[in-house]
């Protein structure tokens, strides 16, 4: 299933229905008075964030939602039924926008929190509701309101406590299926994942965070480079950045710039995510040698940048009980 976390839409809520005009009937009642009914309510078009979805993807064929109309009023003083309303689904994290004028509609971060987007066109009113002490027999009506139309823009970011953020293998994606009962798909090419993964990292009191594997980011990301321009996004609403760093990547290039070129684009993109608590992880223990970066003096460089620092091996677990003890202590 192909990940989408933006989309749009145009919404439409229902009409209202017409007022009736009638008048009683009865056998000996030669002259009664007006009763028709009300029209119904038309629907409205309602939005309600759900645990059960992760991406956007159903709207990618789904363009177009309309609630149901009001059905018109109808003698006996019988009133139309209201148009059913329109309730679509999107996971948590979802913003809605209007896409004309930008305005904010709703931010979706509760499961089944509900916001109306578009309410139904009224009912009209029927000729009962104009009887007067001098018009005893109006024969006038109201139509119902005209329901409201809007193009909807969709964005979701993900509502994850810790993000992982790298360059491309890096070993997000191998951390994240250690620390969490995630399973990403894992390859040795860059780009291997292409959305963000979630998963869960519990603890032994039961409590837990949600962890976000974010792509890949490259250097001028920001500015529509690779894919993780389209991701930074994901990591607005984490608590914790967690930097993997590989050890044995660009054995001639000093490490450290790959810590600043992440730094560089998270800040041009938005410069509270660079204000965000951080912790650097060196990935790759299992295979580092002498040949690689000093373990020591990437760790002095790091924390002369005032950053924390851990050596780690995503593959094998090396140091991963000792990050979750630091999160644990530090972040919870």
């Amino acid at each position: 299933m192909a990940f989408l976390d933006e989309a749009f839409i145009t919404a439409v809520s229902g009409d209202g229905g017409k007022g009736c005009v009638s008048f009683r009937r009865e056998k000996f009642i030669p002259k009664g008075g007006p009763d028709g009914g009300d029209g119904g309510n038309g629907g409205s078009i309602i939005v309600r964030a759900s645990t059960r979805l992760h991406t956007l993807t159903d709207y990618n064929s789904r363009k177009y939602l309309k609630a149901q109309k009001g059905q018109p009023g109808r003698g006996k003083n019988q009133s139309g039924k209201n148009g059913a309303d329109l309730i679509f689904e999107v996971p948590l994290g979802t913003i809605i926008e209007d896409s004309v004028t930008g305005e904010v509609l709703g931010d979706l971060i509760h499961d089944n929190q509900e916001l109306i987007l578009l309410p139904g066109g009224k009912g009209g009113k029927g000729n009962q509701r104009f009887a007067t002490s001098t018009n005893r027999a109006p024969r006038v009506a109201q139509p119902g309101l005209p329901g409201k139309e809007k193009r909807l823009k969709l964005s979701l970011k993900f509502l994850a406590d810790i993000g992982l953020i790298g360059l491309p293998n890096a070993g997000k994606s191998t951390l994240l299926s250690r620390l969490s009962m995630a399973r990403p798909r894992v390859d040795s090419y860059p780009f291997t994942t292409i959305f963000p993964n979630l998963g869960v990292m519990s603890f032994d009191d039961e409590s837990s965070l949600i962890i976000a594997d974010i792509p890949g980011l490259i250097e001028g990301a920001s500015q529509g480079r690779g894919l993780g321009h389209r991701f930074l996004k994901h990591i607005e609403r984490t608590k914790l950045l967690l930097h993997v760093l590989d050890i044995t990547f660009h054995p001639d290039q000093d490490i450290i710039e790959d810590f600043h070129t992440l730094i560089r684009e998270m800040n041009a993109f938005s410069p509270q995510l660079a204000q965000k608590p951080q912790m650097v992880l060196v990935n790759k223990m299992d295979i580092y040698g002498p040949e690689h970066r000093d373990l020591k003096a990437l760790q002095k460089a790091l924390g002369e940048s005032g950053v924390e620092s851990l050596p780690i091996s995503a593959l094998t677990g090396e140091g991963l009980e000792e990050l979750k003890k630091v999160i644990r202590e530090k972040w919870i």
